[in-house]
């Protein structure tokens, strides 16, 4: 995603929204493109999660996302990034259709209205547009991840969004469809490092809903 915004005055980023947007960053590139060599080592060597303090469901929540990190690291650790382009293909792009589709557009369906021009209309509105060399519909989950994360820490180009813009476009246009797009992933028989990447989105995004709940 570009941004249409005048560069931003100097802003500072919570260190907490700043590990958000980085989860996003990390999300956002595992379903734009396989990881390679350097990404699946830089998981696998990444450290354990600290622990997030919540109670109630939010606190099994809050576990689930730990182990589900730990899962994704080891999955890592242990992939090819030969056999993880091959996965990904298969998943994602295949030959004629794809195993698992990413784009919202899948989910929702025509009883949703058009997905994809709305997905497109609320990018315009936050002065956002798609890259020229991604190939992507606006409507796929990497776009919808990069998009969270640049509300979150915004960038060279724009300032970070309120927490209710950014409750508003997670709630509107990535909650809605994304669980169920996890699920499908988790629950194909081509699905291996990506049945991972998968459980881990999905506790992230939970995490992520309930926080935006609390606000």
């Amino acid at each position: 995603m570009t941004s249409d915004h005048p560069v931003a005055d100097h802003y500072r980023v919570e260190p907490e929204d700043q590990a958000r947007a980085e989860f996003y960053a990390l999300l956002a590139r595992l379903f734009s493109a396989a990881p390679d060599a350097a990404l699946l080592k830089a998981i696998a060597s990444a450290g354990a999660l600290a622990p997030v303090t919540h109670t109630g469901d939010a606190g099994t929540v809050a576990a689930d996302f730990g182990a589900a990190w730990d899962r994704l690291r080891a999955a890592c650790a242990a992939m090819d990034p030969e056999a993880a382009a091959d996965e990904f293909h298969s998943l994602f792009v295949g030959v004629g259709r794809s195993e698992v589709s990413p784009y919202a557009s899948h989910y929702l369906g025509p009883q949703s209205g058009r997905p994809l021009a709305e997905i497109r209309a609320a990018l315009a509105e936050l002065g956002l547009a798609r890259q020229p060399a991604r190939s992507e519909f606006e409507d796929h989950i990497a776009v919808m991840l990069e998009t969270m994360r640049m509300l979150v820490a915004g960038d060279a180009a724009r300032a970070p969004a309120a927490i209710r813009d950014q409750r508003i476009f997670f709630e509107r246009y990535l909650a809605p469809w994304a669980f169920d797009c996890c699920a499908a992933i988790r629950e194909s028989s081509v699905a291996n490092l990506y049945r991972d990447v998968a459980q881990f989105t999905r506790c992230f995004l939970a995490l992520e809903r309930d926080s935006f709940a609390m606000e």
